[in-house]
């Protein structure tokens, strides 16, 4: 957390800074964790100051500020990081900010409780290197049903496992891996191997259909409280969840008991009933082909 809903919130919170002119930069001391930022104070507020914010993008789980120097301020705010406009919830764990001119938000403040997040000053060629197709998978929100095939099919990890992975597919989390499942209706310990054609296709839909379900709820706000918009407000998503957090709570489908696993050290949650046995993993290799038309090349 925040995972891809969240950091897209942030990113479309703070498009008005887009045209707005960077007069300084100032890294708030803080008794708590210190962040990483990079490169050190002086050369980021060299490099940095004077530039304008030519536009306001999303790389996985990353806010992107593009410079009209062709250089980029990438923000990942990793577990308990913010991106806002406005005052942070506290001024305790705020770590950097940014003052404007030209526009009418005078300040872009980052705020982090944990302080594990990074903050990264990148020219374009660092920026390309950094995030090249074979260190980041395509955007959960833009991969194809083929395309999550081709990249996963041929894994023998179990999938709720395989979808944290940001190389295979970026912005997908613990939390939306859960509850993308329990609508796909397929067992998060399933090989992904062991997966059919159309269960491909409706965990393609899951996926498109959760995810923009939690934007347009501006991200889950969970009871720590830690996540807000670029306004400090609570996102709404948390209201919808299906199973995330709902440990022995009523599935919203079926009203069986929801149950908690542990997977890859991460909490899992699912359906018993809806999401059902492991059955798929005996399924013969011949039978799963000929389930879908979907097949993974090699």
């Amino acid at each position: 957390m925040p995972e891809l809903p969240e950091v897209e919130t942030m990113r479309r919170g703070i498009t008005p800074v887009i045209g707005a002119r960077i007069a300084d930069v100032k890294r708030i001391r803080s008794r708590h964790r210190p962040l990483v930022i990079s490169p050190a104070a002086r050369s980021f507020r060299r490099r940095a100051i004077g530039t304008t914010i030519a536009g306001v993008d999303r790389i996985g789980k990353r806010v992107v500020l593009q410079l009209d120097n062709h250089e980029a301020i990438v923000f990942e705010p990793r577990m308990t990081g913010l991106v806002l406009l406005t005052d942070p919830p506290d001024r305790d764990h705020l770590r950097l900010t940014i003052d404007l001119t030209d526009a009418r938000p005078r300040q872009l403040f980052y705020w982090d409780r944990r302080g594990l997040g990074h903050i990264d000053l990148l020219s374009a060629a660092e920026l390309a290197q950094r995030f090249a197709p074979d260190r980041i998978g395509p955007d959960a929100l833009d991969v194809t049903a083929r395309q999550l095939a081709n990249r996963l099919a041929s894994s023998r990890r179990e999938i709720k496992v395989a979808l944290l992975d940001q190389r295979s597919v970026a912005g997908i989390g613990n939390l939306y891996a859960s509850e993308i499942l329990h609508l796909a209706r397929i067992h998060p310990a399933i090989g992904c191997s062991a997966l059919t054609g159309d269960q491909w296709r409706a965990l393609h839909r899951a996926m498109r259909r959760v995810l923009n379900a939690a934007i347009r709820h501006e991200g889950s706000t969970l009871r720590d409280g830690t996540y807000r918009n670029a306004l400090n407000v609570a996102g709404g998503y948390q209201n919808h969840h299906r199973v995330y957090d709902r440990a022995n709570l009523p599935c919203p489908v079926c009203h069986r008991r929801v149950v908690r696993i542990v997977q890859a050290q991460r909490s899992t949650f699912f359906c018993p009933r809806c999401q059902g046995p492991r059955q798929t993993e005996s399924a013969s290799p011949v039978r799963r082909r000929e389930s879908g038309n979907i097949a993974p090349t090699r």
